[in-house]
C-alpha cells in the first residue's frame, strides 16, 4: 500500500490517502491537493495527417501531467473526421498510440459537420461526443458559413439529441476584415481581423438556432463582454446554451502581441485586457461553465512566420490546472467554482460516465514555467516564464500510482 500522509481535499481538510498497490511506501502529502481526474472537453491531438504537432503519445503524456482523466478530440485533421469510416481509422489510430505509452487517458471524439455529410451522422450517433460546427474557417477546411446549412445541422441535432460545439465567429465578416488588413504585418492585427462583431453576430444566430430547435449549443472560447451578455441572456431564459472559455482569454491579452508575436496568434484572437475582468466575474456568477484548453499545437518553425502565414493555436493542456490553481491562491476564483469548470460542469453536460482518477497537485511551491518541461510534442508555451503554483504531482487511476515528474 502507498500511502499519501496529510493531503489536503476539496473541504480545505487534511487526511490520509491510501492506494492499494501492493507496495510499502509512505509519501508527504502536506503540500499535496487531491482533485478530481480532470476533464477536458477541447483539444486538437492532431492524428491523423498532422503528426509533426501533436500525436497521441505525446498528447496523453501531456494531458495526465496536465491533470487531465478525459479529453475531448475535435475533426479538423487531415483527412477531417467526417465520415463513419474516418471515424473508425481515427479511432483505431489513437488506440494503438495509447496502448503504446501506456496511460489510461480516456477520450471522446467530436464529429465535424460539413455541407455534404449529413447523412453520415446517423451513422455515428452513437459514438460520438458530439457534433462539431465552423462558423468561421480556423485550422482545416471544415465551415459551415451558410443559413441553410446550419439549419440543417441543427434539425439533425435535434433529430439525434445531439450537442453542437461551435466555433463562434462569422466567416464573412473575417472575410471582409482579412482583405481589409491583408497587407498589414503586425500581429495586432488579427484581433481586428477576427474582430468581437464577429464573434457576437455569430453568437446571435447560435441563440436564434438555439431556441428554433431546443437543441444544446455549447459555445467555444467564450473571449468577450459582448458575447457574454448574450449568453447571459439566452441562459435567463433557460435556453440550453453552455459556454466555454479559455486560459488564454483569462490569463493573456492583446497587448502581449509584441512579445509572443505569432505565439499569441490563436482563433478567436487575444482581447484587449478589460474583457478578463469580465471573464471572471461571468466565472463567479455562474454564467461560464467550462474551460477547455483548446490546446491546438504547431510548431516553432510554423508559428514563426508573417502574420496571414502563421497559423492560429497554442498548445495549453499541461498549463491549464497551474494557472487556475495559482489563481486560486491569488483569490481569483474559489476552489469549488475551479472544480466545477474542469471536472463537474463537463460531466455534467456531457452526461459521462463516472471516473475514480485522482489528481494530486503541488499548492505550496511556486515554480518558473520552462518549454523543457513540457510533453507537448511542439515543446513551447506561451505561458513560459510565469511563475506558478499548482503543477500536478501524482496521478492515480485502477490503484495505479503515475510519478508526473517522471512522464
Amino acid at each position: 500500500m502507498t500511502l499519501f500522509k496529510n493531503v489536503t481535499d476539496l473541504n480545505h481538510k487534511q487526511s490520509d490517502i491510501h492506494i492499494a498497490d501492493g507496495k510499502n511506501i509512505e509519501i508527504d502529502g502536506s503540500k499535496l491537493l487531491s482533485l478530481p481526474g480532470l476533464i477536458d472537453p477541447h483539444v486538437h491531438f492532431r492524428v491523423p495527417g498532422l503528426e509533426h504537432k501533436e500525436d497521441w503519445c505525446t498528447g496523453a503524456k501531456a494531458a495526465l501531467k496536465g491533470g487531465y482523466s478525459y479529453v475531448f478530440d475535435m475533426p479538423n485533421t487531415i483527412p477531417p473526421t467526417t465520415t463513419q469510416e474516418r471515424l473508425d481509422a481515427k479511432i483505431n489510430l489513437i488506440n494503438q498510440q495509447l496502448n503504446q505509452v501506456k496511460l489510461p487517458l480516456k477520450y471522446r471524439l467530436f464529429f465535424g459537420a460539413d455541407k455534404n455529410n449529413f447523412n453520415e451522422i446517423n451513422k455515428v450517433k452513437d459514438y460520438i461526443i458530439g457534433i462539431k460546427v465552423f462558423m468561421g474557417s480556423s485550422t482545416g477546411d471544415l465551415l459551415m458559413d451558410d443559413l441553410s446549412s446550419l439549419h440543417a445541422i441543427y434539425a439533425i441535432a435535434a433529430k439525434f439529441n445531439l450537442i453542437i460545439a461551435l466555433h463562434a465567429e462569422d466567416e464573412k465578416i473575417v472575410k471582409h476584415n482579412t482583405q481589409k488588413y491583408l497587407h498589414q504585418t503586425e500581429f495586432k492585427y488579427h484581433s481586428l481581423i477576427r474582430s468581437v462583431e464577429a464573434a457576437t453576430t455569430a453568437v446571435e444566430l447560435v441563440i436564434e438556432l438555439t431556441k428554433i430547435y431546443n437543441v444544446r449549443s455549447y459555445v467555444l472560447h467564450v473571449s468577450t463582454k459582448e458575447e457574454l451578455e448574450l449568453i447571459k441572456q439566452a441562459k435567463q431564459i433557460n435556453l440550453p446554451v453552455y459556454a466555454e472559455t479559455c486560459p488564454h482569454y483569462l490569463f493573456l491579452d492583446d497587448e502581449m502581441y509584441d512579445k509572443l508575436h505569432g505565439l499569441g496568434k490563436m482563433n478567436p484572437p487575444l482581447r484587449k485586457k478589460i474583457n478578463q475582468q469580465y471573464l471572471w466575474d461571468a466565472i463567479a456568477q455562474g454564467y461560464i461553465d467550462t474551460i477547455g484548453s483548446d490546446h491546438a499545437p504547431h510548431s516553432l518553425a510554423e508559428k514563426d512566420q508573417l502574420l496571414h502565414q502563421c497559423p492560429s493555436g497554442v498548445p495549453g493542456i499541461e498549463t491549464t490546472l497551474p494557472l487556475m490553481l495559482t489563481a486560486y491562491k491569488n483569490n481569483k476564483i474559489t476552489l469549488p467554482n475551479l472544480i466545477n469548470l474542469l471536472h463537474y460542469n463537463p460531466k455534467r453536460i456531457f452526461a459521462l460516465d463516472t471516473t475514480d482518477d485522482i489528481v494530486l497537485a503541488n499548492i505550496v511551491d511556486y515554480k518558473q514555467l520552462e518549454n523543457k518541461q513540457l510533453c507537448t510534442k511542439v515543446g513551447w508555451s506561451p505561458y513560459a516564464g510565469m511563475n506558478l503554483t499548482g503543477y500536478p504531482e501524482f496521478f492515480i487511476s485502477n490503484s495505479q500510482i503515475y510519478d508526473l515528474q517522471a512522464i
